[in-house]
């Protein structure tokens, strides 16, 4: 019997591989509880779902938004973008209230480069000069 009901259904929706995707959709709906829209008649679910399809008691497009919705694992919520662009402005507001300006953060980055020279003959560089003294020694 499903042989039949698949032949008949490839005629509403031609690719197997979708004709699967929605009918497996379907059965899973039944399974939790969807109403059917045929008679049981003692067959499975996927086999209901394929019935359904074939005779066309559900609608095509209402099975592959739930497919989708199914196999999303992440849903992204639009969120208007005044919001965003609102906090980004008062973030400005707030930075240059507090006398923060573009010219003070290039001299900190100055500060940062003379720094990061000084380090390199800190005290870090006489630790590998005193290891090799010591390693001599002991051989």
């Amino acid at each position: 019997m499903a042989r039949v009901t698949v032949e008949d259904c490839v005629v509403r929706i031609p690719n197997r591989f979708d004709l699967v995707m929605v009918a497996s959709q379907r059965a899973r709906d039944i399974s939790a509880g969807a109403p059917l829209t045929v008679d049981r008649d003692d067959d499975k679910n996927p086999v209901i779902a394929l019935r359904e399809i074939a005779e066309k008691t559900v609608d095509n497009e209402v099975l592959q938004a739930s497919l989708i919705q199914g196999l999303q694992r992440h849903v992204e919520i639009d969120e208007p973008e005044e919001e965003q662009s609102e906090f980004d402005i008062a973030g400005l507001e707030m930075a240059v209230g507090a006398g923060q300006s573009v010219g003070a953060g290039a001299s900190s980055d100055d500060e940062v480069g003379e720094d990061s020279e000084t380090a390199e003959d800190g005290p870090g560089a006489d630790i590998g000069a005193d290891t090799a003294g010591s390693d001599e020694e002991q051989a």
